[in-house]
Formats: C-alpha cells, structure tokens, sequence
C-alpha cells in the first residue's frame, strides 16, 4: 500500500523509481527584468545534486555539488531572451549517476567503504546519507533545496553573497589556547558578485542587541582586495564586550555586527550579523608534569575550552532531521533544541554525513547555548583523489567554513566520522600492502588539502582531521602533510584522543569493564523501538507486531546487502529482544496491539539503562586518571518512525533515554557503581560544577513493598563529602554480600545527594540535588508488587499528581495521547508508597485543544510483567 506520505509503510523502497528518475523544475516565466543594467546573476544557494541549468533556452551551466552556493552571469542570455524569460533545471538520478562515475573510474577502489541502499556515494558530493543510513531510509532527492534569486547590478554595485566574520583573541592561532587578556579582533571579510570602483572603505559597527547600547563603530585601516572578496580588521583594544557562554555556563549575550563598504561616494553594501564573543578551543596538548603531579594519566588531552575555561561537554549527535530539508522549519528545530536545553545538554555533534546546517539552526543554537561540534560531509568511505573532486571539496570548504563562521555556537571543524578511526584499521587489516596508499590519500584530504582552507578562513575554530582520532603528534603549518597524526604511536598507560563504543552484545551491556577509557566519548548507543504513537504515524494497523515485514524492513541496523536480503535487520531485532530477555520481565499482554507496545516500552527501558550506564561512567572519569571531559551519546534525533538509537522520535516524543540522560546530565549526580561478577558497590559523587562543593548522601534501604529493611542492611544513612572542581568521589564502598539483606530480590537502595554551590558565572548560590538507585539484582529477577499507581490532574494548577498506594513503583512512566508533542517536567522515576509526585506537563504543540489531559496514563515495571 502507498499513500501520499513518502514515509508510510514501505514507501522509501517502492518509491525507488523516483530516485532513478530524472527531474526537471522549471520557473514560471519571469517579468519585470530590467534590461538596462551591467550585469544579471543566477544565484542558487543549493541545488542537490547533479543539475543542468538553463535560462531563457540557453544553457548556463552543470553543478555537481549539493554543498556549494552557485553564481551564474546571465547577462549575455538575458539580452538575447524574447519574452519572460523561464528558469529550467535539469536534474540527474544521484544514484544513477555515481554509478556511471563508479564505471568509468573502475581503478578506484577500496576495500571498506560502507554502502547504504545505493552503491556508490562515495562519488558524489551529497548528503550522503540520502543513499540510506543504518537509522534511515534512501530517497535521494533532487532539487532545489535552498532558495534562488535573480540579482541584477548596474555599474559599480556589488551584491553580498556570503560573509566571513571572524571573532578572536589577538595573536590566536587555531591549535593553541588564546590568551584571554589580549583584545578582541574582528576580521570581517565580504564575499561579492558585481565590481567595485574607486577606493573602497569598510566600517563595522557593533551593538548590543540587549541594550541597544552602540560598543563601537570603527573603519578599517587595514583593508585588502583579495579577487571578490573585500577584508577588513579592527583591532577592539580598550573595548570589553560582555561573553557568549554555552548553556549551563553562563549567559549567551549576543551582539548585531554590520559592516558597511562605500565606494568614497556612497554606500554599496551592508550586511549586518548577529554574533558572540566568545574562545572555543580543542585541546590537544600533552599532560604537563604539574598535571601528571595532580594524577592525570600520561599522554594528551582531549577536551574543549570556552572562554579559557575547561568544561564538561555534555550532549548527543545531530543528524539529519529529516530526509527532506525543505521540511525541516524553524518551529520544528526550536522545539528540538528546546528539548536539548531541558535535556541538561550543552554541546551537540553535527555529524557527517548529513548536510552543513541552515544558518537558521546555529542562529538557534547561538540563542540557547548550544555549541555545534560540526563536521565536513565524509563518512565511513575512502573518497576519490581525482583533481577535479578535490578542487570541488575545496570550494565547499571554503564556503561553508566562511558562510557560520560568525555563529558562537560553532565549537569545532571535523574532517569527517570515523574515517582515522574506523576506515584506516579496517583498510590495514583487510588490504595491508596498500594501507600505506589509504594513509596517504586520507591525509591529502583531511590534512593537506582541508586543515590549510579552515585555518585561512578562520582563528577562531580547531580542527579535526576525524570525528575520533588518537590526536596529533607536531604541528608544522609549513610542512606539506601540516598536521601529523598520531595513529597507533601511543604508549601504555597514557591515553590519547576520543572513543566511540558500540557493543551489541547485551550479555556485557552494564559491564564497566567494557566500556572505552579516553579523554572524550563521541559516540555511544544502542537502538530501541519508538512508541506506538510514532508507529501509528507510519504503518497500517495489520503491521503493528514486532517482527512484522514492515517494522524488520525498516529496521536499517544492518543494511542489506541486496533488494531481499533482510538478515541484518532480522539481527537488529533480535539484539533488542534479547536486551530485554536478559534485564526485564518479558511483556505478556492479552491484546496484540497492548503486546506490542508494552515490546516497543521495554526495549526502551534497556536503551536507556545502558546510556545511563555509560553516562554516569564516563563523568566519572573526570576525577580518574583519564580525566574524561566528554559524553556525546548516539543520537539525538530521528529521521523518520523506525528503530534507531534516537533518544527524542521523529514528532519530537521522547523517549525513557531522554528522560534518563537529561537526569543523569544534572551538574551533580550521586551514581551506583556495581560489579556484579564480584559483588562489589561503590556510590561516587560527581560534578561539572567549577568550584569545589560539600554535600550529603543520603542512603534508604527499601523492600519493594517500601518496608524500611532492618538497620539500613548495615550501610550508613547519610555520608558527607567534598567533590573537586569537575571532579568526582566515592562517598562508599561495600561487598553486597557483606550486607544484611534478607531477600537480595526484595530490596532497594535508594540514594539522595544534596549540596550547594554556584553555577559558572554566578553569584546566586544554587542548592543541587539529585536522586538515584540501585537493586542488587537486575529487573527481571526483582519480586516486584503492585505499586497502586494512582493518578490525578487538577485543572486549575496544570499538574498531574502520582502516588504509589502498596509497593515500590519502579520505571515509573506518563504517556501521554498521539495529537500532542511536548515532556513532562520529570518522567522514569521510582516511587516509594505515600510518596506522591507532582509533575508538569511542557507543550509544545497541542493540535487536541487541552483535551489530552484526560488520556494521560500511568504504569510502571509491574504493568510490563503483568497481563492486562
């Protein structure tokens, strides 16, 4: 069955004609042209991908670059058009045509580049993920995916096109920390169509966008002409402007730029931009003996620094928010990073390959904190070294890394995911008497050719050659290979660089031993089902079973490796069965719908237990030898209703994993630690906090009948302690055998940290709290009880009440009705009996008019066990 939606049922594999076909747009015709002017442009900001351009029946120009803003002088078709002129644009099948380029360059090959549903990416400059990810689907689209304009210039004018304001400390470089007590410098640099004449001048004006308040407005003395671009610098001496801070640090304080250029006679261009002040920095740099005094581990960092202040980043991955960018509104992004904020993040990796974000996406991050870790367009493949594919990157580069350039929220540029991580050890192994060939066209990329083009274009910004790398070894900006990596040249025991996990053996899933030690973790995660709610979005009633056709086809864990050859999906499915056969009661509902969805819960709760897991581990790892400053979990998003590793569902419905991560992102955490092979508990206290804080823990022993177990089970009730700066420490440690625990299965540590401090950059004294548990058992093996949930809404105040009446409510979770997007205020907790909860409802888009108040429920882990 097809519908109209490209999403519905199986649609992205029987609408696969579309992508083999070839389309062709075409304008209205167009009136009002002047034909007495200089010149005439065709501007495009993106067309995706393979287009043929022409105007008036004559043709102007190919592109092959979905990335690139494109300029064309139309000015001699213009003169020579009869009538309204038409706008024509031919586009080429994307697959298709990397096809054909695949043929023709049959001596290019390598041994592990990573397919998507179509072969052959790797030879296009497109979202690569278009050709299907192992969380999305393979439409390939085409077309125009930005807008277009026509621009007609008389004589001396010029017309902006792109613009490169960079805002940095003086003397900073980009792979060196920036002294924070030399001057602001603002390079602005105007990217132009059109000529100018005479002497040109260009003043830049700042102002606070808060107060209104004029900082300065200045010309420059030191302009250059460098082909269309006109350059300005000020050196801000004397001048202090308030700092831009990421979310949790700090305000973000934002200021309009305008530059103006004049020709002596008056004004041709201004453009005006909204920008911070801010330092973002990437340290790399080797431990220092004052460092290895205080028990860092020997190597080199791997942490960002904001203003000259180290921090704690804590976030996700960004992918593409759909598959279809012309879908992807300001409205729809605002409520996903206002789901970041409340999530307790403060950084996110724009991964590659997707697409460079709209201007529009960082304009919201600069305005909520939100710092974009932000990747050039790579992937998991060894891409071409053709000359002409090289000079086409270059252009990419250059533009993308000019056009955000003014964004504070910009944090870092990466080369591309997983290429120094994932693709050089596989081609060592696979193919090792050309390894060297792969290392050296890796580098011509990523660090002859890319890292020069970034640090031309802007100080402000590090850069990466991958998403996860060992780090560098020297720096030489003069050498022909400028960076040199370090690969495997490490020692043992010192630790070097960021790590990625994925382990889909669930037997070791809440093994810490298991899990990656580094200085940073980009990428960690596990897929889980979305909820009936989002399923009802995409399929027919008769498809909503676990493993129903529909549902294991969109499963792209494992892509297939043919049109019917599903077995990696099939795989996929069953490695989130047996994440909850092995931790959770098995679900065993009477109705087949209620079944499913009571599967789709439960393979929730794994996900977000193992994040959780993970999480609570590697912020401890700030106060261990590795000195961790990192958390980057996989992924953020959805692109459509399927299984993946999102934690937030393609209408923007939370997940259990985004309530879990935004508890477990607080600035202080009380975490269990248990090693169940030995038996052993340690409770540590961490904080992000930048300033040393004392504080309680408090420890309850429970039955999960909520009787209080006798003399605690020989724990302490309350421990005081003192956590560093950034910092963690264990407030206890036991051998749970060593407890006095009548009934292992029976029993809960409930755990309360309270302590007060100030967040970075403020005065107010801030009291932090946080709650946690343990079982000495995994859920499967609890004796759970009803808890008697009840629930209550009261119309006045807008708060939903929960009490648990006779037992422990473990996992305890509100769901709220299709029709609605929005959160709760708190959601996956446990409930003691006679505690009664009271939570808020946040709405982001309510299309039921407050009637879904009524059809909020409640359960908890006995409603997953139980029948019903």
């Amino acid at each position: 069955m097809q519908t109209g939606d490209p999403y519905h049922g199986l649609n992205d594999l029987n609408l696969r004609w579309v992508a083999e076909a070839n389309w062709t747009y075409t304008s209205d015709p167009i009136s009002g042209l002047l034909s007495e002017v200089e010149s005439t442009w065709l501007v495009f900001e993106g067309l995706d991908t393979f287009a043929t351009v022409s105007f008036c029946g004559h043709h102007i120009a190919s592109t092959d670059n979905q990335f690139r803003l494109y300029a064309f002088d139309i000015s001699q078709s213009l003169r020579e058009c009869n009538g309204d002129p038409v706008v024509s644009m031919d586009f080429a099948s994307a697959p298709n045509t990397v096809n054909a380029i695949a043929a023709d360059h049959s001596s290019e090959s390598w041994p592990v580049n990573i397919n998507g549903l179509f072969p052959n990416r790797w030879f296009m400059r497109k979202e690569q993920s278009d050709f299907g990810w192992d969380w999305g689907p393979a439409f390939a689209p085409a077309g125009p995916w930005k807008p277009a304009r026509i621009v007609q210039l008389q004589s001396g004018d010029i017309h902006v096109i792109n613009t490169d304001l960079d805002i940095y400390r003086k003397g900073q470089i980009n792979y060196l920390p920036p002294d924070q007590e030399q001057p602001w410098v603002v390079n602005a640099s105007l990217d132009f169509i059109g000529s100018l004449s005479g002497t040109p001048s260009l003043v830049v004006e700042i102002t606070d966008i808060e107060s209104g308040e004029l900082l300065t407005r200045q010309p420059s003395d030191d302009i250059t002409m460098i082909g269309n671009s006109i350059t300005g610098v000020l050196d801000l001496s004397g001048i202090t402007p308030k700092l831009w801070w990421p979310s949790g640090s700090g305000s973000q304080h934002l200021y309009n730029i305008t530059i103006t250029v004049d020709d002596g006679e008056e004004e041709i261009a201004r453009v005006t931009k909204r920008t911070g002040f801010r330092t973002i920095f990437l340290n790399q740099r080797n431990i220092t003996d004052s460092q290895l005094a205080q028990g860092i581990a020997p190597g080199a960092h791997w942490h960002f620094e904001v203003n000259g202040k180290e921090f704690y980043a804590k976030g996700s991955n960004l992918i593409p928010v759909d598959a279809f960018w012309p879908r992807v509104t300001t409205e729809k992004m605002t409520r996903l990073f206002d789901a970041v904020i409340s999530g307790n993040q403060n950084m996110l990796r724009v991964w590659s390959s997707g697409a460079y974000l709209h201007d529009f996406i960082y304009d919201l991050a600069d305005e909520k904190g939100i710092l974009l870790w932000s990747e050039f367009q790579f992937s998991d493949a060894i891409y071409p070294m053709r000359e002409e594919f090289l000079n086409n990157v270059a252009e990419e580069v250059v533009y993308n890394v000019r056009r955000v350039n003014h964004h504070p929220s910009l944090a870092l540029w990466a080369g591309g995911n997983e290429i120094e991580s994932l693709m050089l050890p596989q081609s060592k192994e696979l193919d090792p008497d050309n390894y060297p060939r792969y290392v050296e066209e890796y580098e011509k990329l990523y660090i002859s050719l890319i890292l020069p083009l970034v640090y031309e274009n802007t100080r402000s910004i590090s850069y990466s050659p991958s998403s996860t790398t060992e780090g560098y070894l020297s720096v030489n900006l003069s050498a022909p290979v400028p960076m040199i990596e370090r690969y495997e040249n490490h020692e043992a025991g010192s630790y070097y660089g960021d790590t990625d996990y994925y382990n889909y053996n669930t037997a070791v899933a809440f093994n810490h031993s298991t899990y990656p030690v580094g200085r940073f973790a980009n990428e960690f995660g596990f897929h889980s089902m979305p909820s009936l709610q989002t399923w009802q979005q995409a399929l027919d009633p008769v498809d909503l079973h676990f493993n129903s056709t529909v549902i294991i086809r969109r499963n792209r864990h494992y892509l297939p490796q043919g049109p019917d050859s599903w077995d990696g999906s099939v795989r996929g499915m069953g490695e989130m069965t047996l994440g909850v056969e092995n931790y959770y009661p098995v679900p065993e509902k009477s109705g087949p719908v209620a079944n499913f969805s009571a599967w789709c819960h439960a393979t929730q709760l794994f996900q977000a237990d193992f994040y959780k897991s993970q999480i609570q581990f590697y912020r401890r790892g700030s106060g261990m030898p590795e000195r961790q400053l990192g958390s980057l979990y996989w992924q953020l998003d959805d692109i459509w209703q399927a299984p993946t590793w999102a934690g937030i569902e393609y209408d923007g419905r939370w997940k259990v994993m985004h309530y879990v991560t935004r508890d477990v992102y607080q600035p202080v955490i009380v975490s269990p630690f248990w090693d169940y092979a030995t038996g052993n508990l340690e409770i540590h206290v961490t904080s992000d906090l930048w300033e040393s804080t004392t504080g309680i823990v408090t420890l309850n022993w429970l039955t999960l009948s909520g009787d209080a177990i006798a003399n605690n089970a020989g724990t302490p009730t309350t421990l005081a302690f003192n956590v560093g700066a950034i910092n963690t420490t264990r407030v206890y440690s036991t051998d749970i055998q060593d407890l006095k625990i009548p009934n292992l299965k029976n029993s809960i540590l409930l755990l309360f940290v309270s302590t007060q401090g100030h967040r970075p950059n403020s005065q107010e004294a801030t009291t932090f709290t946080h709650e946690n548990y343990f079982t000495p058992v995994f859920p499967k093996d609890q004796a759970i009880v009803d808890p008697g949930l009840e629930l209550s809404y009261n119309n006045e105040t807008g708060i939903f009440t929960v009490e648990a009446k006779s037992g422990v409510s473990l996992y305890t979770w509100l769901d709220y009705p299709a029709g609605l997007v929005g959160y709760f205020e708190e959601n996956a907790f446990v409930l003691v009996p006679g505690q009664r909860k009271q939570i808020k409802f946040v709405t982001q888009l309510d299309s039921e008019d407050g009637e879904w108040q009524k059809k909020v429920t409640v359960r908890s882990l006995w409603d997953q066990k139980v029948r019903g």
